[in-house]
């Protein structure tokens, strides 16, 4: 080998590169357990010690040191399957921001364009392209973009803007280049509020042109109030409002109204003595204030005064807004009252007349107009703290921009003067309705009070200084993952990753003695070389990427065992050993299938990162890298140790007494049996399509969309109870299967999958809360149920939810992935083997094994003691076992172009024959080597990577039979009838 120094040089370099940049790794995990220790399972208490620490210096090497900040920021981070917390994408709604953009025009082609492009859920294309294309298909070239109703509106005329003579072209230039700075703007608002938040380590980017924007939150564990500070656009107005008294004889005469139209109450509630209802009528016990016999008054549950109209239950706000939008009812309003605008306040508690607490929100009626435009809006606000009233209750003090204060002292005044109140409305909520008693108020200073916790003043505080988002943002795909399953998915790793390295390194030294010995030398520098390299790129470490790590094991050896197996078939050619090493490492020996059969693989990662995402984007992380670690250490540094011990003329044979015999005479007719495997194998196919036609394939939210949780309970339970309950209480959407052990469940459903927002997210969590609270005997809480803590072994462990857009987008992501890898892999093998024939060959293999494991799947999802879901994991499971069946199958294609270009005597069949019997040690020992560590896998990685491990286990299983019996023959069978005679003139000749 030359330039062997060079070689060692860089080696050196490396590792104690890696070494570096794995010691901040170390220091990190040092303190963090600390504060752990020093916490005592305040998470609260931990996050304050680490950012205490963060400007300490905590790691010296002598030339230089660095502060916690500087080493955190350098370590290996963990992703949310390992280190718990919450990951969300955000859609920024287009939709918003094309509305805005048009000043809210009510130009009909417009509108059903927006709607259109709404309803239409075709994969991976944004929004504004939907849009567009329904504007072009609606208006049918009658209305232009640049219409003055439209986009030509006085708010985007100027430089840069829209003018009326523009073309539909020339528009969307400017339209896209609106969006994309609304979304940017969104970016940073978010980030904003993220950084404020307190969370180590959080991550926000930006996922393409699709308006979304992904978040996680590392350690994160509040989730519903986490999922109020990232949707809440922060746009706060401030409106003057209405009495009960000017509002109370449209009450009235709506309730009236609705007496015709909907049935009466069946049960009877206490009447509510208050304000409105002594409105309504002076006869105790008339017919009007019976109960039963009043659709809106019936509903009310607590007195009202001043700006409230009345208490309501939260879960009938959604009928009242229905009242409220009937064009009969809206015809009831008078004049003075034809722009009013009802909005609810905040969900309190207060008690009913039993004195039992219940939750209630106010209804308010504001003072609208023409242009629905509140008195003031929040732009004007400079600064927000989170303070405390007189009262000593948490509430939001706001300061105001000059102008800001001249309006608000206006305003007041107005107030002062007509004994009104005004109401602080945030996202369409009254949080407060002050009256104003002591005239104007100037100097633009003002407070927001209601009934806040701390943390919600605080969040309040910071969302309005971190500023409003342009458009409504929606959490369309979600996952929340406790600490404590975290925890659980590390020691699975850890236990498979240990048990599949020893594994690997007992078979090589079994199978290969002393060169094993060298193999495992050079396998444990590829795994310091990888987490060296993980570090450097500050990438985030998941669970299959811990997996990635493991099969890097399996397929580090694999290079040194084609090596190993070449060198050993030169000696048994009566070679020497410095001359059998030499033509093992050469191009026309083990090198062109290694560099053949890695550039596919390498080709397949390359896929899985382009389509991925979160952990299937950190498995193809880790495989890439695994690949060029592996082939720089197996070629390289086991290749120094084999120099070596040829310089000292010692002996090496890469055999042992176990394994010296082993393949040595092997002769099977492949071809000859290519008939029954035919038969076998259509058999397979045909079943495989048949189930998948009629039985299907149980696919995961991550394509249909869905919500999942993952449940533990204290005791095991009836998965089917649990079914039975849920689908009462979730609309009949309700799978439920044992996960696992038996007092853990994974629960789907579809219910409220399609609205976004908090409000529907906590509706669902505290529904399957007080489902499923009477199977914990020993009683818990909802906050301990739904949020994640330390040590939390019972309730939700982990939740995810994916909107149907988002499901859409993932499985059109699938499709071309599997379809964008099939051909990759066919055209770099036609170009590498120069012929049509190895390209399809190849690729008749690997159709054969997909459709045998999506026929697995399909014939045993419904028994099998583990899950079975068709989700992106199963798709990078899939592309995994193209590029390892592709790794196989290139093994052989190379020996047989070796020998059919080669010396060997015989006609074809027994040329291609001899080939393929002469790969039979590297193609089984790559094979037993995978197997083994995917099987480790298997029984210990945890629950959750079973059935993507299983995939692959089977994949590779089938590959491997596929690459012998199918790959070839239908090679050989493709090849004409002349070539072959060919090929047999040539091999006689010689």
């Amino acid at each position: 080998m030359q330039n062997k120094g060079l070689i060692k040089f860089f080696a050196i370099l490396f590792a104690l590169v890696s070494i570096y940049q794995l010691s901040f790794t170390f220091v990190a995990n040092n303190i963090k357990n600390d504060a752990k220790t020093f916490a005592n399972g305040n998470s609260e208490k931990e996050l304050r010690y680490l950012d205490s620490i963060g400007k300490e210096k905590v790691f010296n090497l002598g030339f230089t040191d660095f502060t916690y900040n500087e080493v955190s920021d350098k370590q290996i981070n963990k992703g949310l399957d390992l280190e718990g917390g919450i990951n969300v994408i955000l859609q920024i709604s287009v939709k918003d921001i094309l509305k805005g953009l048009s000043n809210n025009s009510k130009n009909p082609v417009f509108n059903k364009s927006l709607a259109d492009a709404t309803a239409d859920l075709e994969g991976n294309k944004p929004y504004l392209d939907k849009f567009f294309d329904a504007f072009e298909a609606n208006s049918k070239g009658t209305v232009k973009l640049a219409s003055p109703d439209i986009f030509a509106n006085r708010s985007l005329q100027g430089e840069g803007g829209v003018d009326f003579q523009m073309s539909d072209a020339e528009v969307k230039k400017v339209i896209k280049r609106k969006v994309d700075e609304s979304v940017e703007s969104a970016f940073g608002v978010l980030r904003k509020r993220i950084d404020k938040f307190g969370v180590t380590q959080p991550n926000i980017q930006k996922l393409g042109e699709s308006g979304r924007i992904l978040v996680e939150l590392p350690g994160a564990k509040d989730v519903d109030r986490i999922k109020k500070l990232l949707q809440s656009t922060a746009q706060l107005e401030f409106w003057e409002t209405y009495k009960i008294e000017e509002v109370g004889n449209f009450l009235m005469a709506a309730n009236e109204a609705l007496k015709k139209t909907e049935v009466s109450a069946t049960e009877a509630k206490p009447v509510v003595k208050d304000s409105l209802s002594a409105l309504l009528t002076d006869v105790k016990d008339s017919a009007a204030t019976k109960k039963g016999n009043n659709p809106l008054l019936d509903k009310m549950v607590g007195q009202g005064g001043g700006p409230v109209l009345g208490l309501f239950s939260p879960k009938d706000t959604a009928v009242i807004n229905g009242y409220f939008k009937r064009p009969e009812i809206k015809n009831l309003l008078p004049a003075e009252l034809r722009y009013v605008k009802f909005v609810w306040g905040i969900i309190e508690k207060s008690k009913d007349a039993k004195d039992k607490e219940i939750e209630t929100v106010a209804l308010y009626a504001l003072r609208g107009n023409r242009d629905n435009a509140a008195s003031m809006s929040g732009s004007v606000v400079t600064g927000a703290n989170a303070t405390f009233d007189q009262l000593g209750k948490p509430s939001v003090s706001i300061e105001m921009s000059g102008q800001g204060a001249k309006t608000w002292e206006e305003l007041t005044g107005r107030a002062y003067t007509q004994k009104t109140n005004i109401a602080i409305v945030l996202d369409n909520i009254v949080y407060s309705a002050p009256g104003v008693s002591s005239g104007p108020i100037a100097g633009g200073r003002s407070e927001i009070s209601g009934s806040f916790t701390i943390d919600e003043s605080t969040d309040l505080a910071n969302v309005l200084r971190a500023g409003k988002l342009p458009a409504a943002a929606d959490i369309v795909q979600s996952e929340v993952v406790g600490p404590s399953l975290g925890q659980e998915a590390i020691d699975n790793g850890t236990t498979s990753a240990i048990v599949g390295l020893l594994l690997v390194s007992l078979w090589m030294l079994v199978y290969y003695g002393k060169a094993g010995w060298y193999a495992n030398i050079a396998l444990a520098v590829n795994l310091l070389f990888l987490f060296g390299i993980l570090a450097s790129l500050g990438a985030v470490l998941t669970l299959p990427g811990i997996a990635g790590i493991v099969l890097t094991m399996g397929t580090a050896v694999d290079a040194n065992i084609i090596i190993y197996e070449r060198a050993k078939e030169e000696l048994r050619d009566g070679k020497s050993l410095d001359e059998a090493v030499k033509i093992s490492y050469s191009w026309t020996g083990a090198m062109r299938s290694i560099v053949d059969a890695n550039v596919t693989h390498i080709l397949i990662g390359a896929v899985l990162f382009i389509f991925g995402s979160g952990p299937i984007k950190g498995f193809a992380t880790t495989l890439l890298i695994g690949i060029i670690t592996s082939l720089f250490t197996s070629i390289f540094i086991a290749r120094i140790f084999i120099d070596k011990n040829i310089a000292k003329k010692a002996d090496l044979s890469f055999v042992t007494n176990f394994s010296k015999n082993f393949f040595t005479n092997f002769n099977f007719d492949f071809l000859k049996v290519k008939k029954i495997t035919y038969i076998f194998s259509a058999v397979v196919i045909v079943v495989s399509v048949f189930s998948l036609a009629t039985n299907g394939l149980d696919q995961g939210v991550d394509f249909v969309g869905g919500r999942t949780f993952q449940v533990r309970f204290e005791k095991p339970v009836e998965s089917e109870v649990v079914k039975e309950e849920l689908a009462q209480v979730f609309d009949g959407s309700a799978e439920v299967k044992i996960f696992g052990n038996d007092n853990q469940l994974k629960i789907t459903t579809k219910y409220k999958v399609e609205e976004h927002g908090t409000k529907a997210d906590e509706e669902v969590n505290k529904v399957l809360f007080e489902t499923l609270k009477h199977h914990y005997a020993s009683g818990i809480t909802y906050d301990k149920f739904v949020n994640a803590y330390d040590g939390k072994k019972l309730g939700i462990l982990q939740a995810s939810k994916v909107g149907p857009t988002v499901a859409e987008d993932i499985k059109t992501n699938a499709y071309w992935a599997v379809l964008g890898a099939l051909l990759i892999v066919f055209l770099y093998l036609v170009i590498s083997f120069r012929k049509w024939q190895y390209g399809l060959g190849a690729i008749a293999a690997v159709a054969h094994d997909v459709i045998f494991v999506l026929g697995i799947y399909s014939l045993c999802y419904k028994f099998m003691p583990f899950g079975m879901e068709i989700d992106q994991h199963f798709i990078a499971a899939i592309l995994t076992v193209i590029g390892y069946s592709m790794n196989d199958t290139v093994i052989v294609f190379d020996r047989v172009r070796e020998f059919l270009d080669g010396k060997t005597k015989g006609n074809f069949a027994e040329i291609v024959n001899k080939s393929i019997n002469s790969t039979m040690s590297r193609t089984i020992n790559t094979s037993l080597t995978m197997i083994a560590v995917l099987l480790i896998m298997f029984l210990f990685g945890g629950e959750s990577i079973r059935g993507f491990i299983f995939a692959m286990l089977v994949g590779i299983v089938v590959g491997t039979y596929s690459s012998l019996f199918i790959a070839t023959p239908v090679l050989v069978d493709c090849i004409s009838v002349d070539d072959k005679k060919e090929i047999e003139e040539h091999h006689t000749e010689k």
